[in-house]
């Protein structure tokens, strides 16, 4: 019979501390430096915010309205200048005074009908067509000037706005048109001067 006791292994017996001395001094480290593993990530985004260009950045109100401001005032001007065109100006009225008032004054001392209407008239309707053509011929360079600055010299960053290019378009319909009826009025295509009667005799 053996009476030899046996082995048991007590499972309340735990390794402490004062055991291994060594594990609970790595213990402890990595429990006391939670920072250790934030470190690496801040040196990261750090280096992807220095990789940023700038175009990648949030844009500048001020510069997003300062944004087309030269080009939009200068379609506006263009589409003024165009309806100017059409309707006249009062420097138009003033040249066509002024060669009325110089046709007068060439006929005074006696002329036939036809040369006091080429004078007094021709003249005077002519200068009014070649001024309105003077506008009409600006707004037609200002609109084509407006709707190709993209494409001189550096490309632009960003496409104009469809405004802009509607106002522009809208002083080139306007300076067309009034290019067309100046040169009518100009070469007398619309309508002929008047041609004086002859006297009944």
């Amino acid at each position: 019979m053996n009476t030899t006791p046996s082995k048991t292994t007590d499972l309340s017996k735990t390794a402490s501390p004062a055991d291994d001395p060594g594990k609970s001094t790595t213990d402890a480290a990595v429990t006391e430096d939670p920072t250790a593993t934030a470190a690496p990530s801040e040196a990261t985004d750090e280096a992807e915010d220095d990789d940023l260009e700038p175009g990648d950045l949030e844009p500048d109100p001020f510069t997003e309205a300062r944004h087309g401001v030269g080009a939009g005032a200068t379609a506006v001007v263009s589409a003024a200048l165009g309806i100017v065109a059409l309707t006249g100006a009062w420097s138009g009225r003033i040249a066509a005074e002024r060669e009325t008032l110089m046709g007068q004054i060439q006929t005074a001392g006696g002329s036939s009908a036809a040369q006091q209407i080429s004078e007094i008239y021709g003249d005077a309707w002519h200068t009014t067509a070649l001024v309105n053509g003077v506008f009409a011929v600006l707004a037609l360079l200002l609109g084509a000037l407006v709707l190709s600055s993209p494409s001189f010299g550096s490309a632009a960053p960003r496409p104009q706005p469809a405004w802009i290019r509607a106002v522009a378009l809208a002083g080139i319909a306007l300076g067309t048109l009034g290019v067309l009826i100046s040169a009518g009025m100009y070469f007398d295509l619309f309508l002929s001067l008047p041609v004086a009667g002859t006297p009944a005799g």
